[in-house]
C-alpha cells in the first residue's frame, strides 16, 4: 500500500528536530509521500527546505487567510519566487476563514482573489482552506473560474450538497481525520459519494488526529486511519482506495508526468 498525505505541516514548529523520525514512522504505515503546506513567509520557506531535503516531500506555498493581513507587495514578490521552485506543487493554503479574527473578511477575499490570479498566471493548482465560509469560498472560486487551474478543497467538512457544488467547479476533495469522527455523519456520506477520481486523503498534522487517536498530536502516519475509515464508508478494499488517492494526488500535483 502506498499513501500520499496531500496536506500536512511537518514544516511547523511542533516537528522541529524530529522530522525524520515522523517521516520514517509514516513510511512504516504506508504513507510514502507528503506535501508540506505553508501559510506565510517562514512556513513557506521551511516547506521548500524540507522538500529539497527529502525526495518524497513536496511543498505547497501561499498565504493563509489568517496571515492575509500581512500580505503586501514584498510578500507577493517572494511568493512568486517560491512558487518557481521545482519542488512546489501547488499554491496554498489560501482561502477564507470566518472563525479566526486576525484578518478582516474583505482583506481575506482580496488576498484570495489575488493569489488565484497568480495561480492562473503560473498554471499551478491551489489548495483551499475553508472554515465557516462555504458560501463566500464557493462564490469566489466560481467568480474566478477556478476550473482553469483546479486544485483541492483541503480537509473537506461539508455535506453531499457542498461536495457536488465544489466538484462542479472542477475542484477535488481531500479528507482529513475529521471524516473519522463518530458524529460527522454528513462528512461520512460526502466521502462515500465522492467520485474515486476526485478524492484525496490528508492529515493536516499536527491538527485533527483521526479516530482512534483523536486528541493526540496528529502526524502523517495517521493518514492510514482516515483512509481506512473512508474505505469502510465506500465498502471497498483500503488498498484500492490508497491506489486511487495516490494516483489522484500525483496527477493534481503534476508528478505523474
Amino acid at each position: 500500500m502506498k499513501i500520499f498525505d496531500s496536506h500536512t505541516h511537518l514544516n511547523g514548529e511542533q516537528f522541529d528536530g524530529h522530522v525524520k523520525e515522523y517521516f520514517d514512522h509514516a513510511k512504516k504505515l504506508g504513507v510514502v509521500k507528503v506535501a508540506n503546506v505553508g501559510s506565510n513567509y517562514d512556513l513557506n520557506q521551511r516547506a521548500i527546505e524540507l522538500a529539497h531535503e527529502y525526495d518524497d516531500m513536496y511543498a505547497i506555498v501561499g498565504w493563509h487567510p489568517e496571515d492575509s493581513i500581512h500580505y503586501d507587495a514584498a510578500a507577493e514578490t517572494k511568493l512568486e519566487e517560491q512558487l518557481a521552485d521545482d519542488k512546489v506543487v501547488a499554491l496554498g493554503e489560501i482561502g477564507m476563514d470566518f472563525f479566526q479574527k486576525t484578518s478582516p473578511k474583505d482583506v481575506q477575499e482580496r488576498v484570495l482573489r489575488r493569489q488565484i490570479e497568480i495561480a492562473k498566471n503560473m498554471h499551478i493548482p491551489i489548495s483551499v482552506h475553508n472554515r465557516e465560509a462555504f458560501e463566500d469560498t464557493y462564490r469566489i472560486l466560481k467568480d474566478e473560474h477556478i476550473e482553469e487551474v483546479g486544485g483541492i478543497i483541503h480537509s473537506f467538512n461539508g455535506d453531499v450538497e457542498w461536495m457536488k457544488k465544489f466538484l462542479d467547479l472542477g475542484m477535488n476533495l481531500s479528507y482529513s481525520g475529521v471524516a473519522t469522527f463518530k458524529k460527522t455523519k454528513e462528512i461520512h456520506e460526502a466521502a462515500k459519494q465522492t467520485p474515486m477520481d476526485r478524492i484525496l486523503v490528508e492529515t493536516d498534522a499536527p491538527y485533527l488526529a483521526p479516530e482512534p487517536l483523536r486528541g493526540h498530536q496528529n502526524e502523517p502516519a495517521y493518514t492510514l486511519y482516515t483512509l481506512e475509515a473512508i474505505a469502510r464508508y465506500k465498502d471497498m478494499n483500503p488498498d484500492e482506495l490508497a491506489k486511487a488517492t495516490y494516483a489522484n494526488t500525483m496527477r493534481i500535483f503534476g508528478l505523474d508526468k
